[in-house]
Parts: structure tokens; sequence; C-alpha cells
């Protein structure tokens, strides 16, 4: 069966938890700040909560354990209760990567506090922190690559003029092809993951970095 998973099934266990965390607080993160800034769409439909029922998409969960990456549920927005709809959007929608960056950064100070200080913990809750941090990370990344319905084309959009939204909405379906052609296909291994490893490789040490010095002057 590991021939079929992304994940060893061993891991599997890790990943399962890993993901309803990182895909609860992701969404949940979405639907909090569109409140915040006047829209209650999401609240309205019971996705401003925690929990991971109303916020799993089956079909992209079972994707990224195909895979290696997938979704969740998209949180609905209507953008027309805003304020400030340029504004709002952006953070709306970086809301979800930075949940993911922050989640990765909690595990990883308490990981982190578990390897280098000499606390006790069973090998299974290293692992399950692991894995926390890795795929939080890598949602972050993968989240902000500029392909709809990513976050980060999400972004892009609402920092652009007008005149250019317009465009990008005029070609968002070739982008959605585009993307899904680089999801399934080797192509992946050349754009998508290379950017995802290099932001992992360069997320890390710097983790690594703060806790030793953060910790290092109250030890």
């Amino acid at each position: 069966m590991d021939q079929f998973l992304f994940f060893n099934l061993e891991e599997l266990p890790f990943v399962v938890i890993a993901l309803l965390l990182a895909f609860t607080f992701h969404e949940f993160a979405h639907a909090y700040v569109a409140y915040k800034f006047g829209d209650s769409t999401a609240k309205e439909q019971g996705r401003l909560t925690l929990n991971p029922i109303q916020h799993l998409d089956p079909i992209g969960t079972l994707f990224i354990l195909i895979a290696g990456f997938g979704w969740a549920r998209p949180v609905p927005v209507n953008r027309f209760h805003f304020k400030n709809p340029r504004l709002a959007g952006v953070l709306v929608s970086a809301a979800g990567p930075l949940s993911n960056f922050l989640l990765a950064f909690v595990f990883y100070g308490v990981l982190y506090l578990f390897v280098n200080l000499g606390y006790q913990a069973p090998p299974f809750l290293l692992d399950l922190i692991n894995m926390v941090v890795y795929l939080n990370i890598l949602l972050f990344f993968f989240n902000l690559l500029p392909f709809p319905p990513l976050d980060g084309y999400r972004i892009i959009e609402d920092l652009s003029p007008p005149r250019i939204r317009s465009k990008l909405s005029q070609y968002e379906q070739y982008g959605v092809i585009l993307f899904i052609v680089l999801v399934i296909t080797p192509l992946g291994s050349y754009t998508i993951w290379p950017f995802l490893n290099g932001g992992m490789d360069a997320v890390v040490p710097v983790f690594n970095t703060i806790f030793s010095t953060l910790f290092s002057a109250f030890i």
C-alpha cells in the first residue's frame, strides 16, 4: 500500500493528526479575519470554528496523502461586506498561510525544548511534532504559490490595480489548468517542489536560531 501513498504507513497517523491541525487552523484564520473585517458569511455557515469536521475536504485530504499536498474546504468570503475590500482581501488571504507558519513556529519551539534542553519525550510524540512542523511549513509555502485558487494568487489579485485585476480574472481558468498540470505531472518536481523544499531549508535554520537565542537568554 505504501506505493500508493506519498507518506509511508508508519507516518500516516502523524500525517492525519498534523493535517487536522493545519487545515483547521488555516481555514479558521480565514474565517476569523473575514469576520473581524465585517463579513459574517463564514460564521453563518458554521465555519468560524476549530472543529476540523467543518473544514476538511475529503478529496483534498486524500490528495495530500497520495501526492504530498492538498486542500481543505475553502471558507466562503463575501468581499462586498468589507469597507476596504482590497486591504481586507489581502489580510484574509494571508491569514491562512500565516496560521500555518505560526503553528510550525510554536511546535518547533516545543521540539527544541525536547531535543536540545534535555526534556524527555516518547519517540512517537517527537515524530508527531516533527510532522506538524513539516506539514505546516509545507502548507505555508504551498498556499503562497501564485496560482488560482491558492491564497498567493488571491493576494496578488487584491494588490493589483483594477486594470490588471480584470486581466487576471479573464485568464484565471488557464492558471487553474496550469496549476493542475504542474501538480499531477512530473513537471512539479522541477517547479513546485524545489520552491517548497527551498522554503523548508530556509525556514528551519531560522527557527533554530531564534529558539537557541531565546532559550539561551533564559537558561
